[in-house]
């Protein structure tokens, strides 16, 4: 009986010290992600066909929507932050398809907003209605700008997630 006990103290002795020596990897920080949601104005309708929204913060504008986006994070190509009269404005550039239906209720919607929602963070914890920009005209390059109700940090945030997100798309449609 004292064989077994010495080899099973022997082994818990070792055990722990392999615990101590490599430690735990499993603490890697969380990529950011980001997420986008681009909504389209629409007129009231029954309930359920459209929601009211209140976007930005310090002089709100209340905006009835589609509930369903007609633009997603998921055929972006690249965002970034772009230097503009007065401060900052967020360049999103979407594929061909999204661009397409840019492009297309752009042409069909002049004197309408768009709506956008953006979350960003680790988990998606920060997010809000970031801009209701109207709709002056067609968009035939798929390229969005907009200034949007956030500060340059949560902008370069949103903007990275975007980008992170975008990366694990492309690499999902190589494999």
């Amino acid at each position: 009986m004292k064989v077994c006990r010495r080899r099973f103290d022997l082994f818990l002795a070792l055990a722990a010290a392999s615990t101590l020596l490599c430690g735990c990897q499993t603490d890697k920080p969380a990529e950011k992600i980001g997420a986008l949601r681009v909504h389209i104005e629409t007129d009231p309708g029954p309930p359920g066909t459209s929601q009211n929204v209140s976007v930005l913060r310090s002089d709100p504008v209340l905006v009835t929507i589609a509930p369903d986006p007609i633009l997603t994070e998921a055929n972006i190509i690249k965002t970034s932050v772009v230097e503009v009269i007065g401060g900052f404005a967020i360049e999103i550039q979407f594929d061909e398809i999204s661009a397409s239906a840019l492009e297309q209720y752009t042409a069909a919607n002049p004197g309408r907003h768009f709506a956008i929602y953006g979350q960003w963070g680790e988990k998606l914890v920060n997010g809000r209605w970031l801009a209701a920009p109207l709709i002056t005209h067609r968009i035939a390059s798929g390229l969005l700008t907009f200034t949007p109700d956030a500060s340059r940090a949560e902008a370069d945030e949103l903007v990275l997630g975007l980008n992170n997100v975008t990366k694990k798309n492309q690499k999902g449609l190589m494999k």
